[in-house]
């Protein structure tokens, strides 16, 4: 494996942390309804629990609503129990054909609690990224003793390495602060 094989793993590793970051702040309640609220939320179809944005089509037909249509209908109740198990702050409204979730407006502790959350998740993407740095990190010294990479190859693979996770790491900062600035939006 080269310096390049490396780095080109450490870019990979990283962006798949970002990417995963990004899904899970998808689903923190902001002052507007987003559908990303509830397509992960599991109902129990046939034993299996199952996604809703699965099962029913979701939109949002105002800032603080969101409907869900269900393909089914018969699972209309089902997802209506899954949806109150979810802390979205509010009872889903069903009609026999559709479910209806109109979004309160958040209170500044509600606000205080999602900002915090998404903190939260950052420092738990810093902590992966950081730990892939060392992994990567691991594994050049592994491939100078084996001869593979000379004393100074190895020392700038790792500044490299450190360079990258500097970038990524700033990333996650854009990102907390762009979410933290929604969920503050009043």
């Amino acid at each position: 494996m080269s310096s390049k094989a490396v780095l080109d793993d450490a870019t990979a590793r990283f962006e798949k942390a970002i990417a995963h970051l990004q899904e899970q702040m998808r689903a923190i309640r902001t002052g507007r309804a987003s559908t990303a609220l509830v397509e992960n939320v599991r109902v129990d179809y046939y034993g299996t629990p199952t996604p809703i944005n699965q099962m029913a089509s979701i939109s949002i037909p105002e800032p603080r609503q969101i409907i869900i249509k269900p393909f089914d209908p018969s699972i209309l109740k089902e997802m209506q129990k899954a949806l109150m198990k979810t802390d979205l702050g509010c009872a889903p409204q069903e009609d026999g054909k559709i479910l209806r979730l109109s979004l309160p407006p958040l209170s500044g502790e509600q606000r205080d609690k999602y900002g915090a959350k998404v903190k939260e998740m950052c420092e738990e993407s810093r902590i992966a990224l950081r730990n892939t740095r060392r992994d990567l990190n691991k594994h050049s010294d592994a491939m100078q003793k084996d001869g593979e990479l000379t004393l100074d190859e190895n020392h700038k693979l790792h500044e490299e390495v450190q360079d990258l996770l500097k970038k990524y790491e700033k990333k996650i900062d854009e990102l907390l602060e762009k979410k933290v600035a929604e969920i503050q939006d009043v």
